[in-house]
Order: C-alpha cells, then sequence, then structure tokens
C-alpha cells in the first residue's frame, strides 16, 4: 500500500499542473570551500518559492557537475533528497546541470493556455494555434527542463560556458570574482544560436530570507544577451522559455514542445 501510495505522490509532483511553474536547482549553499561537499535541491514552484524534490533517474536525461572544462556525472540514488550531492571539489566555479526528461500535459481550459502564452511572451499566439485547426480543450503540451545553477567553491574564479543543453542560460558574468557594478549579462541560447529579441524573467530575494522575489521583466538584444542590474547579499534566478509547434502522429500527440532553460547564481555580500 505504501509503495503504491508514494508511486502516486511521483505522478503528482511531475505531472502537469506543474508546467507553467519554473523548475530550478537551488544550491543548499552557493558558496563553499575547496574539498567541502556540494548539495542542491530540485524546486518547482512560483515566484523563487517551491518545495524540494527528490532525484529519480526515469524523468533525468543529464545529471552533471562541470568544473574547468572537465564533466563529472554525479553518481545518484533513486529518492536522493538533496537532488544533487558531491563529496568536494577544488577551487573554481562549478557549474550544476540536470535535464530532465518530457513530460506532458493536457489543457482542459484554454484561459490556462492563454495565460502561459502571455506571461512567456509568445508573439502571434492564439492565432496560431486556431491557424493549425487546433481545439481549444483537450489538447497536449510536451515539455522539457534545462536547469544550471553556478557554486563557488573556494574563489569560484573560472566562467560559465555552453554545456550544449537544447536551450540554455550561459552567465558571461562570474557573479563570485567579477566587479557586477555595472549589472550581470546573461545569453540565451537555442540549439547553440542565440536567442535574439525574447523575455528573460529574473527572480531576486536576499540570500537566508524567505521574503517574496522581487520579478522583473528584460529582453535580449540582437546576441541574444540581456543585462540587469543585481544587488549583494542576493539570490538570483533567470528563466527562459520557447514554445515550437509539433504536427502530432495520434489524436492523443503533443501539438505543442516548451523547453525551459533556468539559472540560478547568488550575488554575495562584498
Amino acid at each position: 500500500m505504501f509503495q503504491l501510495s508514494f508511486k502516486l505522490l511521483l505522478a503528482v509532483i511531475f505531472a502537469g499542473p506543474i508546467y507553467a511553474h519554473e523548475f530550478w536547482i537551488s544550491p543548499v549553499e552557493f558558496q563553499v570551500d575547496a574539498g567541502s561537499p556540494i548539495a542542491a535541491h530540485f524546486r518547482v514552484g512560483q515566484g523563487f518559492k517551491g518545495g524540494s524534490h527528490s532525484y529519480l533517474s526515469r524523468y533525468t536525461a543529464r545529471h552533471e557537475l562541470h568544473q574547468a572544462g572537465r564533466v563529472l556525472k554525479m553518481s545518484a540514488r533513486e529518492g536522493d533528497r538533496p537532488a544533487m550531492q558531491h563529496p568536494g571539489l577544488e577551487d573554481g566555479l562549478a557549474i550544476l546541470v540536470h535535464e530532465t526528461t518530457n513530460s506532458t500535459l493536457t489543457y482542459r481550459e484554454f484561459d490556462k493556455f492563454i495565460n502561459f502564452i502571455e506571461h512567456k511572451d509568445f508573439e502571434g499566439l492564439p492565432e496560431a494555434h486556431r491557424a493549425r485547426g487546433l481545439p481549444d480543450v483537450g489538447f497536449v503540451e510536451s515539455y522539457r527542463r534545462f536547469a544550471k545553477s553556478l557554486i563557488s567553491v573556494g574563489s569560484g574564479a573560472g566562467q560559465d560556458r555552453q554545456v550544449g543543453l537544447e536551450i540554455e542560460i550561459v552567465a558571461l558574468s562570474n557573479p563570485y570574482a567579477d566587479d557586477l557594478s555595472d549589472g550581470m549579462a546573461v545569453q540565451v541560447y537555442l540549439n547553440a544560436a542565440p536567442r535574439p529579441d525574447v523575455q528573460v524573467e529574473v527572480f531576486s530575494r536576499r540570500t537566508g530570507t524567505k521574503e517574496p522575489a522581487v520579478i522583473q521583466l528584460y529582453r535580449t538584444d540582437a546576441d541574444g544577451i540581456a543585462r540587469f542590474p543585481v544587488l549583494t547579499g542576493h539570490d538570483y534566478m533567470v528563466d527562459n522559455v520557447a514554445l515550437r509547434p509539433v504536427e502530432p502522429a495520434g489524436a492523443d500527440d503533443p501539438v505543442w514542445h516548451s523547453l525551459w532553460a533556468n539559472l540560478t547564481f547568488s550575488s554575495p555580500e562584498t
């Protein structure tokens, strides 16, 4: 009975109702000493607030730690929480990477689809939806998550880089080692190409508090770069989403596919 209940709980956690919420990597500590353990939670929620979720292999496509050009595939056990754990690294910037497998949801209300596309600023919808002859309800969307997080080990020296995710946010500034008085710069990629003129959503909150996050919207320039101010002593989450049409082979197949990029980091007190 317990096994059945646990499986049902997992199905609820990873099923469609959370699709419109962010998925992010939430380190227990954004700054650790060289050689100290690294641990980070998976979180799903809204407004930079969400519950912790366990590592599950069947929902995992990539689960890695990058540092100084090295890629470490992290060993993980089913049900690990925190979901990402490593015994320790040498000095430098560490990049946690997690990619989920595809999940699906079925829209029972067209207003929910409208709210989603308006929130993520997808132009030409719902006109494109109806131009394809798609119904207002009962259609399926698939989605996939691509999350990264930057952790300072020791000095935190180093640079974020592309790690080959289908959609990816790359920090062009090192929040632990660079002067951020002129702001933080990130670059958004889709299929390894910069994404120009797309919305980037930035969430910020004072480190160690549960106060409501400040949410601000920015747009990438012609090179896919967005710049925004940062405050010391704050944690940040950056989000970008792409939506693609899909031609279904059957009646129950997805007609849209969304790709969610996420990056978390902290701007420490000076």
